[in-house]
């Protein structure tokens, strides 16, 4: 099955909601210059609402925040969405992963520097937030990294495309966070009812499509 991480939620209901619908990975983005951004204490109120994995996102950080944060949330797992070297990367791991911007071809072979079993790809997007954006890119670049890789797919995916994308795509993981959203970090249940739908519909079609 493809995984479902929800990235950028801020609310325990929301949370409470992931959980019910069997989403099986949160991402609390604690990069201050996003509408998404959450405080300890706020992270602490979402997790009280959830057992899952969880992900805490940063961009180009301090290390001693990473640590902080980690000790201070329990939060094992880091993603680094900035412009962090592989260096940088390889502190923060086993449980930690890059996520590379992508516009072009050269992007993904950069993404190959960054070791480790996960690898993220996003849209790289011209004067804009380094995640969250809403847009997408082309998919048939990350492709081949896919079936090399942990990847988790990321970057305007929503209810309305996200099976084309698991089906051309075939990631480990598949992201969201403002294609679920009423407005930033406010997340809408029937568009996370409807998201998670469309990634299991996806799952279950690639399967009996395996065994004709």
């Amino acid at each position: 099955m493809t995984e479902i991480k929800i990235c950028g939620v801020k609310r325990p209901e929301d949370a409470r909601t992931c959980a019910e619908l069997g989403v099986e990975v949160l991402g609390l983005n604690f990069w201050p210059g996003t509408p998404r951004h959450v405080s300890v204490e706020e992270a602490r109120a979402v997790l009280a609402e959830w057992t899952g994995t969880t992900v805490a996102v940063f961009v180009d950080p301090d290390p001693d925040e990473v640590r902080r944060v980690r000790a201070e949330t329990g939060i094992e797992w880091v993603q680094l969405h900035g412009e962090e070297s592989p260096a940088t990367l390889r502190s923060f791991q086993p449980h930690a992963y890059k996520a590379v911007g992508v516009a072009g071809a050269g992007d993904v072979a950069r993404a190959r520097a960054f070791g480790g079993e996960h690898i993220l790809l996003d849209a790289r997007v011209k004067g804009a937030m380094p995640g969250g954006t809403g847009h997408a890119f082309d998919w048939d670049l990350a492709v081949t990294l896919a079936a090399e890789r942990r990847l988790t797919l990321a970057g305007g995916l929503h209810a309305g495309n996200v099976a084309e994308a698991i089906r051309r795509v075939r990631p480990h993981r598949v992201d969201t966070a403002s294609g679920v959203e009423s407005a930033p970090g406010v997340k809408d249940a029937a568009k996370l009812r409807a998201f998670v739908a469309a990634v299991r519909a996806a799952d279950e079609g690639s399967t009996r499509a395996e065994n004709v």
